[in-house]
């Protein structure tokens, strides 16, 4: 059964089918499969044919019956499965937009930590560890379905299994069973549990307490991965359901011990994180309703006022005119006022960003240069017809750039350096994309997109009172594959996954999925790379107005491998506790696992009103978020931090940690940037054999060494916490709390407080104090805290550079190891950048009465005493802290020695 509707659109006619498209998960069990013959096993490689093993199901089209497996073991760690129809170019995610790994040359099976084994009839697979002989993933029972627009694997799981990923979504950090994941970027205001939302990682990592691995199928088409246990036997399943593309399994080994290591080896296939600049990690303020350019302005001036620490001030699409990008407001944004606060915040070390769009408004018979300059290029996404593929969006009827265009990065580029010109444009120092699912207002069947655009009032009327263009401000202040088989239904395919817009239709609130790119692709295949495509192009369109520098570009659509190009905030969520509580699930789905390390949420919510104590939580939360933003909609009361005394008290104090800790953070950003070792890590990541850890994700590791244990509940001053059985040092009071591995309540937590802890065995290098901005933090001197573990050892590094430089070689670097075990703290490694301060202090936590030294001697590198050779020592015993203040300058490697 289905219902079929016509509809015109620009001359077109389009054919929407509904298809009904539950099946009984036993009829499809019950299909042949294949069988496997021709196998060839050659070093590294296996081929074979596979043939329909009977009648095909043909469920949702007809069964393909010959098809060819390729199974690669690139590296020891890793195998590469692909099934493909050799009978036909089937799409593929193009080279271009996603490269892939390189492999070993000496791989084979007899080293490889992980091993494929299958049975020919009805062909199966199962991957399977070395050591162990565990099996990790099986389509045992569970036969292949292979048609034209549905590919269908399913494989067994252990009963309970902790599955992580499968994002961008609002479930909890470990998924729940009986759930369906769909991957189809979508428009998400208010970010709802359980719907597909605006990006797209098709990878999940599975933690058992033998072991961490990870799957990721590399295929850009919509799906719904289903998690079930309702099999009979003890186990359940996990099921994809693609509605397009090939096979393209990565199987990784991970670790039997180390979590850890899966990540470092998913990193290895979708490329490891771009750095970022050091002043990213400053506090950045934004909000859609900024009316003007005094709005914008006294937002500074009152953060000056409070004194809080801004690095960064943003500005969303209120600036444009018309919302048409690359454009200014003559009468609210005027070009002069804008540059003179981009000139007043550059002169007190302070930074600018400004939202870009990827629509274009429509304007054929209008001098609006964006649109114009990319139609004589002939740059927009096209339907079949050859006609403009056109959208609603902010600025009414727009049209789409197409990023596979062979001349579109030039377009882009272009227009970043007329609009974003130093010398008479808007000086930015980052950019946010926003709106590149990408975004489409039009409701379905969107027949009259002309008519809903004046339906809509898009683009919007100003209401606010026009400003005096002369107000002062500041004052008393500081590879190319073929497109979709003939035949398939681009519009509605016969397997309907669960997009959550408009009544499932994939077109819905998006560009139409038979619009057609330069390369003959269509976006029914590639609409979920849109986001990455614009992401890539305005990093490269960043790098060519500022050579050698890095960028910051947050954006809101990746797929798989953006990391490697931008950072990512986790759309328009809601001011609610339940949104609160979320945003750190969210953040380790990205950092801990996606490999996108600049992530936050909006800090107070973004639609509806906050209230004082959830933006005073809020902010001492976000002040843990790799990327610090507080944004907020033009629909909701102002939340800038300043505007309750308890609020501005917590971003103030979360701020002053943040900043002592800065370069701690710079530095696990710097080794995830070499390493893929995630910045933020969930607890099982770090005690992998304690099963209480699989299931939190109201707690987390901030770097390697930081135990962060926000407050959740509304009204509460205290928080029930889980700490492994470990040491651990409260971050404020230093003092030493020895976990069992059970649950602990701390009370009298004030809505400007977080608890943080110092793991044990960690050595963390920090500022003596916070800063207002990150240029002056760079000039404090440092302390070093010695966290000794539960075997009196401790360790941790440090990494410095100039903190804006792609080549960090340009200015130098500054790579330190530290380590402390049996009263002596030994810090060695490359000063090549100058630090240009001072090593005020050093401090060992944890030290008992009985055990206080009462000397201490620091010496160089090259044996020489440094200073006068003896220091002087005191010891706290309240706090159980020795401190030595050194007071020399931080310009080479040395050992403490205690006795």
């Amino acid at each position: 059964m289905y219902l079929l509707r016509e509809l015109t659109l620009l001359g077109v006619i389009l054919s929407i089918q509904v298809f009904a498209t539950w099946i009984e998960p036993s009829v499809l069990d019950a299909c042949p499969g294949y069988q496997v013959s021709n196998v060839n096993a050659d070093g590294s490689t296996l081929t074979g044919d596979l043939t329909l093993a009977g009648e095909g199901c043909n469920v949702f089209g007809t069964d393909i019956a010959n098809l060819t497996l390729t199974v690669t073991y690139e590296t020891d760690t890793r195998i590469h499965v692909k099934i493909t129809d050799p009978s036909s170019k089937r799409y593929e995610v193009p080279e271009s937009v996603f490269a892939r790994p390189n492999a070993s040359s000496t791989a084979s099976p007899s080293s490889a930590q992980i091993q494929f084994n299958y049975t020919a009839s009805p062909f199966t697979f199962t991957i399977f560890r070395t050591s162990t002989s565990e099996v990790l993933f099986s389509t045992v029972n569970h036969p292949i379905i292979f048609e034209s627009q549905y590919l269908r694997v399913k494989t067994s799981l252990p009963r309970d299994a902790n599955i992580y990923g499968l994002g961008e979504h609002t479930n909890p950090f470990r998924l729940p069973m009986n759930t369906t994941l769909t991957l189809w970027s979508r428009d998400a205001f208010e970010v709802p549990v359980g719907t597909n939302l605006y990006g797209n990682h098709p990878v999940y990592f599975e933690h058992r307490t033998t072991g961490t691995h990870a799957v990721f199928l590399l295929n850009s088409n919509g799906m719904d991965i289903k998690l079930n246990n309702t099999e009979s036997g003890d186990q359940d399943t996990l099921e994809y359901n693609v509605i397009g593309g090939v096979l393209d399994f990565y199987f990784l080994a991970g670790s039997e011990e180390d979590p850890l290591e899966t990540a470092r080896q998913y990193a290895e296939v979708v490329g490891l994180p771009a750095e970022v600049p050091y002043w990213s990690f400053g506090l950045h303020q934004c909000r859609f309703g900024y009316t003007s350019f005094v709005d914008v302005a006294d937002v500074i001036t009152n953060y000056s006022a409070a004194d809080i620490p801004l690095e960064t001030m943003w500005t969303d699409i209120d600036y444009m005119q018309g919302r048409r990008i690359f454009t200014v407001d003559p009468n609210y944004f005027p070009l002069a006022r804008v540059r003179e606060i981009v000139d007043y915040l550059h002169q007190h070390d302070q930074k600018y960003v400004l939202m870009t769009d990827p629509a274009v408004a429509y304007t054929p018979d209008e001098d609006y240069g964006p649109y114009q300059r990319g139609t004589d290029m002939d740059v927009w996404i096209k339907l079949p017809n050859g006609s403009f593929s056109l959208g609603l969006v902010w600025p009414g009827v727009t049209v789409f750039p197409d990023w596979f265009h062979p001349d579109i990065q030039e377009y882009w580029d272009n227009e970043f350096q007329l609009f974003y010109n130093p010398d008479n444009g808007i000086d930015i120092d980052g950019a946010w994309i926003d709106m590149n699912e990408p975004s489409n207002f039009c409701f379905q069947p969107c027949t009259d997109i002309f008519d809903q655009a004046v339906q809509q009032a898009l683009p919007p009327p100003r209401t606010a009172p026009v400003p005096d263009p002369n107000t002062p401000i500041f004052v008393n202040s500081s590879a190319v594959t073929k497109r979709a088989e003939p035949g398939d239904n681009l519009l509605n395919p016969p397997y309907e996954i669960n997009n959550a817009a408009d009544g499932r239709v994939l077109s819905a609130k998006t560009a139409w999925t038979n619009s057609t790119h330069a390369n003959g692709l269509v976006e029914y295949d590639t609409h979920n790379l849109y986001g990455t495509m614009m992401s890539v192009a305005t990093h490269l369109a960043m790098l060519a107005r500022r050579p050698g520098l890095r960028t910051l570009v947050i954006t809101r659509s990746t797929f798989a491998g953006a990391g490697s190009h931008v950072g990512k905030w986790l759309g328009d969520n809601f001011s609610s506790w339940g949104m609160y509580r979320q945003s750190i699930a969210g953040m380790l789905g990205f950092a801990s696992l996606y490999q996108v390390p600049m992530v936050g949420s909006d800090i107070c919510g973004y639609a509806e009103n906050t209230t004082e104590s959830l933006c005073a939580r809020w902010a001492m939360l976000g002040g843990f978020y790799p990327f610090m933003r507080n944004h907020n909609s033009d629909t909701s009361i102002s939340q800038e931090f300043y505007r309750w005394p308890v609020v501005a008290e917590a971003a103030r104090n979360v701020l002053d940690i943040r900043y002592r800790l800065m370069d701690y953070l710079y530095t696990a950003f710097h080794t995830n940037a070499v390493d893929g070792t995630p910045i933020l890590q969930p607890l099982f990541f770090k005690w992998p054999k304690d099963s209480n850890t699989y299931p939190i994700d109201l707690q987390f590791l901030y770097g390697p060494s930081i135990l962060v244990s926000p407050v959740t509940e509304e009204n509460s001053t205290s928080v029930t916490i889980y700490l492994p059985n470990d040491t651990f040092y409260d971050f404020l009071t230093l003092e030493k709390i020895d976990g069992k591995g059970e649950d602990v309540t701390l009370d009298n937590v004030t809505l400007s407080e977080i608890p943080v802890h110092i793991i044990g065995g960690s050595v963390v290098a920090a500022r003596t104090e916070g800063a207002m901005t990150t240029k002056e933090l760079r000039e404090k001197d440092f302390e070093i805290l010695i966290a000794p573990g539960m075997d009196g050892t401790a360790k941790g590094a440090l990494y410095v550079d100039d903190g804006v430089s792609i080549d960090s070689e340009v200015n130098g670097r500054t790579m330190l190891e530290m380590n402390y075990a049996d009263g002596r703290l030994t810090v060695n490694g490359t000063f090549g950048f100058d630090l240009g301060v001072g090593l005020k202090r050093v401090r060992v936590l944890g030290v008992q009465p009985d055990a206080v030294p009462t000397n201490v001697s620091i010496t160089g590198q090259d044996g020489t005493a440094l200073g006068n050779g003896t220091f002087t020592l005191t010891f706290d015993q309240e706090k159980a802290v020795v401190d030595v203040d050194v007071g020399v300058p931080f310009t080479s490697g040395f050992e403490v020695v205690w006795s």
